[in-house]
């Protein structure tokens, strides 16, 4: 009886949720559609998220080609059913062979894209393709359906506490702005891109050069898998094939249709090609980082990941964890205070005072997280004018497999003084000039570069035996390290 009455108020309250949530005219489609989220909550999501973007990804350090790309990612966006959002277009610095969209118009290209790509067009297309995701609001459909879910979980969590345990999966924050699309927003935004593109007057047909670049890439990287802006955008079936009949019916005028091949290359030129060693590297299982000059052994067979704000190593079983990070405070102490200020943290036993030769705190603690308890060692150390937080944690269980392990790599943290590594350069994407026709093999002889010729002619789009006429611009990758 108590069942029936809490699903009666349950669906009650549903309704009402449903019955607040406006429908809107989809700008694409003109259908109408269920819709939570206004454009004014679109637009204010997606500058909250950008924030969070610029400090997870860095943007690439180049004011004119920032300038350059937001220039023409506004001729495009201009032309689209949405011209008066507040468009903001950046390139960031990742590696990665992406691209992607937040809600109310941040569009997102990485050096990664950049640097395989050969045209202003191809560009033009990318930046059309996420457009699209944003004109057609995407994301907010899908955050409208996550909201649809959600009242369904409200009404199991209260019908069947067991479910109670799921609701923290349906969460705001960047991870749902990242949302996945389906196959049929990626067609839909593919069939926008090229419709925008070409009303900016772009020749549609380098949109097909893109999807054989991202399957080049694909190929190259092996085992199945797929670039970054792939393995985001779900593939819909036949994409090249698609593009090219969809080029070919379009109306332009062949003559007059903008590609800009030469201005595009002359605008990368001197990129960062690949992951920049500058910001950190693995070399087996120890860490160096030249900017900062330290560096830190994480246990043998662990798996390492960097990122902009942190590095880190998972164990083989993935249950222990290692992460050092920048301390947001101005001493070791005050860094330890903050840290064990947090509701469920509690010091224990004293550790070093000292690691690497610098002033440290550090200390054995324990923290309730989700329904398990983990227990770690943790430290801060004042090196130079930052101060370094460094956490090893497993369930408490399993802390006598690990204390040891923890303690000795958190202690291995020390100041970096190889030459070698302190002096090491990125590769970068340099641009020549072709003074002969010539094979891919005759380029890569007379054009030496730091990455195989597979690559070169992946990221040159050069197949086969095709052949480079003379004054033809060449992207060689090369690297400036002292011998």
């Amino acid at each position: 009886m108590a069942h029936r009455t809490i699903a009666r108020v349950v669906c009650t309250v549903a309704a009402a949720i449903l019955l607040a949530g406006s429908c809107a005219t989809n700008p694409v489609t003109g259908k109408r559609e269920l819709a939570f989220i206004s454009e004014s909550q679109e637009i204010a999501m997606g500058r909250d998220a950008d924030k969070e973007v610029i400090a997870s990804y860095g943007l690439y350090p180049d004011d004119r080609l920032q300038q350059y790309m937001q220039e023409l990612g506004a001729r495009i966006a201009a032309t689209t059913e949405r011209p008066a959002l507040p468009w903001t277009f950046r390139v960031v610095d990742d590696a990665s062979v992406n691209a992607f969209a937040l809600p109310g118009g941040f569009i997102y290209v990485t050096r990664g894209i950049m640097t395989h790509m050969n045209s202003e067009a191809e560009l033009a297309s990318i930046l059309g393709h996420e457009i699209g995701h944003v004109t057609a609001r995407h994301s907010v459909n899908q955050m409208s359906k996550q909201q649809l879910a959600q009242i369904g979980l409200v009404a199991g969590m209260v019908l069947s506490p067991r479910v109670a345990q799921f609701g923290n999966l349906a969460q705001t924050g960047l991870g749902v702005l990242f949302l996945s699309f389906s196959r049929s927003d990626e067609s839909q935004s593919d069939q926008l891109g090229l419709k925008y593109m070409t009303a900016a007057g772009y020749d549609p047909r380098k949109m097909v050069d893109v999807f054989r670049m991202l399957e080049g890439v694909s190929q190259q990287a092996g085992g199945g898998r797929l670039p970054q802006w792939l393995s985001s955008h779900p593939n819909p079936e036949n994409r090249e094939v698609w593009a090219s009949k969809a080029a070919a019916s379009a109306k332009f005028d062949p003559s007059r249709a903008v590609v800009n091949r030469e201005g595009y290359l002359r605008r990368i030129d001197n990129m960062v090609f690949g992951d920049n060693p500058r910001e950190g590297f693995f070399k087996g299982s120890a860490f160096h980082h030249p900017d900062l000059a330290f560096r830190i052994a994480f246990p043998s067979g662990w798996k390492g990941s960097n990122q902009k704000q942190a590095v880190g190593a998972v164990s083989p079983n993935e249950d222990a964890m290692i992460v050092l990070q920048l301390a947001g405070a101005p001493s070791a102490q005050q860094a330890a205070r903050q840290f064990f200020s947090q509701e469920g943290v509690q010091a224990g036993q004293a550790w070093r005072q000292q690691i690497g030769g610098f002033p440290a705190v550090s200390y054995v603690f324990r923290a309730q997280a989700e329904q398990t308890i983990v227990q770690g060692l943790a430290a801060w150390v004042e090196y130079g004018d930052r101060v370094y937080q460094v956490l090893g944690y497993t369930p408490e269980q399993r802390w006598a497999n690990y204390d040891d392990v923890f303690a000795q790599s958190i202690g291995s943290f020390a100041r970096e003084t190889d030459r070698s590594v302190l002096e090491v350069q990125p590769n970068r994407v340099r641009v020549v000039e072709v003074d002969r026709p010539a094979t891919l093999d005759a380029l890569a002889s007379r054009y030496p570069s730091a990455v195989p010729p597979q690559v070169l002619g992946l990221i040159n789009d050069l197949q086969g035996n095709a052949t480079l006429p003379a004054g033809s611009l060449f992207k060689r990758v090369v690297n400036a390290t002292p011998r």
